[in-house]
């Protein structure tokens, strides 16, 4: 069978029935336990629940068959972050940053990293590849960005990145292992906020790591155990049971998210539109060769804070919320987090609402 998304998604469901004995549940049990029954030498078995945990070893089998590569389970997306940088940065190192991605990551870079002597730089998704990669130990990319939805060029990123030394992490949250395979595309790492549409249903924090490499996921476990960075049982159960529905959330949410991009265009209390799915955006060429989705988050900018605000509002089918991948439309001005985008802007993320419903309530609430 081809290693198409589909075909992910059908032996992602099955996972579990390789390792059953007749009469064992079908559905993944929770296991909590902050301890095990360890008499003798406790070499080779789980011991604390700070070091293992069953139901964290389920969700990171569905995550590696995901990525195609071991995954490391994690709180959230930023304590998934986190682990990378301070399992691979030391003093003295060099990190290139994304100046309109995820605010927190530059927050935590500015708050955390700079007084133990990691440096870093920022530049524009769009322009990632002006300037080169010399002197950098990790350069770090998200693409789409979030909120502003620029991308970059995850290949020639990394053989640029690479030629000069660096290792390449790529934040995926934006689209998932289904819309977008940045290892494939020679990213080293990629991390990830599971809170969004893998665990989508906007109950579970959660984050992952994952890497072809080694080295760098014993440096994740290691960080995790130590540091007492740990996902809880039930929040692990939580996201396994998401991703058994994923993909058809997924598929769902992105072909939505097209039909309603297209209409919106033609608004007339649009003023600008953001989807790397129209063919005039600017990032529409490069999304089709690295992207198997478009994804499910549309820019929008309305004329002002309170047009903004207000079609959001009215909105019957518009939950106002942080956060994005939920079963729920959402949408929130993001201006009001101090990202560098028009005070109209709307970050909208399109979820599992019939289309026609959703788009009858978006036309009626911007009037």
């Amino acid at each position: 069978m081809t290693d198409s998304p589909s075909a992910r998604a059908a032996n992602l469901v099955h996972l579990r029935r390789r390792g059953l004995k007749k009469g064992d549940p079908v559905p993944l049990p929770l296991t909590l336990a902050a301890m095990y029954n360890l008499p003798g030498d406790p070499a080779g078995f789980a011991q604390y629940g700070r070091f293992n945990n069953p139901t964290w070893d389920a969700v990171e089998e569905i995550l590696g068959h995901l990525e195609a590569a071991p995954a490391v389970a994690f709180p959230s997306g930023m304590a998934a972050i986190s682990a990378t940088f301070f399992s691979l940065l030391k003093g003295g190192d060099r990190v290139l940053l994304p100046s309109d991605g995820y605010y927190t990551t530059r927050v935590l870079a500015e708050r955390f990293l700079k007084p133990l002597g990691v440096t870093f730089d920022l530049r524009a998704t769009a322009a990632y590849l002006d300037g080169g990669f010399d002197g950098y130990r990790l350069v770090f990319v998200e693409t789409p960005a979030n909120p502003g939805l620029d991308l970059c060029d995850i290949a020639a990123v990394a053989a640029a990145a690479h030629a000069a030394g660096a290792t390449v992490v790529a934040d995926n949250t934006t689209m998932t292992a289904y819309g977008q395979r940045p290892l494939d595309l020679g990213a080293d790492i990629v991390v990830a906020a599971d809170t969004k549409a893998p665990g989508g249903h906007s109950d579970v924090l959660f984050g992952h790591v994952a890497s072809r490499d080694d080295a760098v996921i014993a440096a994740a476990r290691d960080w995790r155990k130590l540091s007492g960075a740990i996902p809880g049982p039930f929040e692990a159960w939580l996201v396994h049971r998401g991703l058994e529905t994923l993909e058809v959330r997924f598929d769902r949410m992105c072909s939505s998210a097209e039909t309603i991009a297209r209409r919106l265009r033609e608004h007339p209390k649009i003023e600008a539109i953001r989807f790397p799915g129209l063919e005039d955006d600017p990032s529409h060429a490069l999304a089709l060769a690295q992207m198997d989705r478009f994804g499910f988050l549309i820019g929008v900018t309305l004329a002002s804070q309170e047009a903004a605000e207000g079609f959001i509002d009215r909105c019957a089918l518009i939950q106002p919320a942080t956060s994005f991948g939920g079963v729920h439309t959402s949408a929130e001005r993001r201006a009001r987090w101090g990202d560098a985008v028009a005070p109209g802007f709307v970050r909208l993320s399109v979820g599992c609402e019939p289309v026609e419903e959703l788009w009858s309530a978006i036309e009626q609430a911007l009037g």
